[in-house]
């Protein structure tokens, strides 16, 4: 991975912000601007220095994932260690990640400070927006990842099966193909369950006749991929392929209308508009979309507050539903690359109306 431009964007919003140094503490940006994962653990990156704090029992795992950084072990508490490096750096002004720690933190951080100010947040997370090329290789291994999952459940799933059955199945699967856990906690919703946008796999028993809504991920050296698929456990009605195909026009439009320069606003009206033609826009609650890396839920979003332009690089869920209390729900969804002049879907499993018919 590039760590060396990473750590340069970083230290350039040093110099934008105006502070000698910057507190890492969110697990997911420590790993994105140094290499380690782990938890208990902070840098402390000045213009001149990248320090790595921990504590015994990371020292050895820090010293190989993060080569470029110092690794300092701290025995008498992660905020005490920072506190002194910080004065031993010189630095008059730290920055903090506003997002990242809690008030009481941030008070006890500013005790052991001293004279050394700690009054400006940092938002380190819009850093991570644009993928690299590193990045791109582990998440569309864990996209593809979940596309063999999900082939798998295919021949697995059948009427009489628990939701837990069907998403323990599912994970174990991925799991043997190299996922290091789920990407969040599976979603299985079958029947009336439909209607609950997350409904986690339940004890409920799926029936013959009845939607599966399947929303599940593969992590890949800790990056997220997100899929949905609705399939029919059984032969389907007329009511259910016509609410089938309305999402799935959605879902094909706003990849249609992805690509850089548009707005996350103007794609979900895309699909919500799409959806408004069938008289079905009043089920669909939640937006369009969410950007996704090394955590699931990542900004940019495709929403009604969606602001943020698309840019080349950056991932995006698509990922329009229906869902009607009393009869039960469909979802489909991709992850997606905004690519230079569009969009490309990085997961592939089918997406036509699927009967399981045993």
């Amino acid at each position: 991975m590039n760590m060396e431009a990473r750590i340069a964007r970083l230290r350039a919003l040093l110099t934008e912000k105006i502070v000698d140094a910057v507190l890492v503490t969110k697990e997911e940006n420590v790993h994105y601007f140094s290499g380690f994962r782990g938890d208990s653990t902070a840098l402390l990156v000045t213009h001149e220095r990248l320090l790595l704090i921990t504590d015994s029992r990371y020292t050895e795992q820090a010293a190989a994932e993060a080569p470029l950084y110092e690794v300092v072990e701290q025995r008498d508490g992660l905020y005490r260690k920072a506190a002194e490096l910080a004065a031993d750096a010189g630095a008059v002004a730290l920055g903090f990640e506003g997002g990242a720690l809690v008030y009481d933190h941030v008070v006890k951080l500013r005790e052991l400070l001293g004279e050394i100010s700690l009054d400006t947040p940092l938002h380190l997370d819009p850093l991570r927006q644009v993928k690299d090329a590193d990045e791109l290789v582990l998440i569309r291994r864990a996209c593809e990842i979940a596309d063999e999952g999900f082939a798998h459940i295919l021949s697995y799933i059948q009427p009489g099966m628990t939701e837990m059955e069907v998403a323990a199945e599912l994970e174990h699967h991925m799991r043997m193909l190299g996922s290091e856990r789920p990407a969040f906690q599976t979603i299985i919703a079958s029947g009336v369950r439909g209607s609950l946008p997350h409904g986690v796999a339940s004890d409920k028993v799926i029936a013959r006749g009845e939607l599966v809504t399947m929303d599940f991920g593969a992590v890949c050296a800790g990056y997220h991929s997100d899929i949905t698929r609705t399939i029919c456990v059984g032969r389907a009605d007329a009511r259910q392929r016509e609410l089938y195909d309305a999402v799935l026009t959605a879902q094909q439009r706003a990849l249609a209308a992805l690509r850089p320069g548009v707005t996350g606003i103007e794609v979900d009206r895309v699909a919500r508009d799409c959806l408004a033609d069938h008289e079905l826009d009043q089920y669909f609650g939640h937006g369009l979309g969410h950007s996704l890396g090394l955590e699931i839920h990542e900004e940019p979003r495709l929403s009604k507050a969606g602001k943020d332009m698309m840019q080349p690089n950056m991932l995006i869920t698509d990922e329009p539903g229906v869902y009607i209390p009393g009869w039960g729900g469909i979802r489909i969804e991709d992850t997606v690359l905004i690519t230079a002049d569009g969009a490309e879907a990085l997961t592939h499993a089918p997406k036509e109306f699927i009967e399981i018919c045993i």
